[in-house]
């Protein structure tokens, strides 16, 4: 039997972790600079908690930008929840890791 090194499976624990550590900052200092991201992720995973107007309206993928107004950050080990304002409308999700499809921070070119 031949081993092979599993690097998606490195990568993705990688980012999981970078992800984890950004938005864990974040959490406790805010943003910095000219610093923001747009994060897409998958609206159909088990484990993510969206209003069912927004499922609706995203079936299958979302992308969520934190810039100028977020709300009650809280990050932890699997996943993140976040208020984010939809037309003056401020809803509540939560995101786990493991339905991130993207995550860009176009102030650095990071992505």
């Amino acid at each position: 039997m031949t081993r092979s090194i599993d690097y998606g499976n490195l990568m993705h624990r990688a980012m999981r972790g970078l992800i984890h550590e950004v938005l864990t900052d974040v959490a406790a200092n805010g943003l910095p600079g000219q610093h923001h991201f747009f994060i897409t992720f998958d609206t159909q995973h088990p484990d993510v908690e969206i209003a069912d107007w927004l499922s609706d309206r995203y079936p299958g993928e979302m992308t969520i930008v934190m810039q100028h107004w977020f709300a009650d950050l809280d990050v932890g080990t699997e996943g993140f929840s976040i208020t984010l304002n939809f037309g003056d409308n401020p809803e509540p999700l939560y995101v786990p890791y493991d339905a991130i499809k993207t995550f860009v921070d176009p102030s650095v070119e990071f992505g």
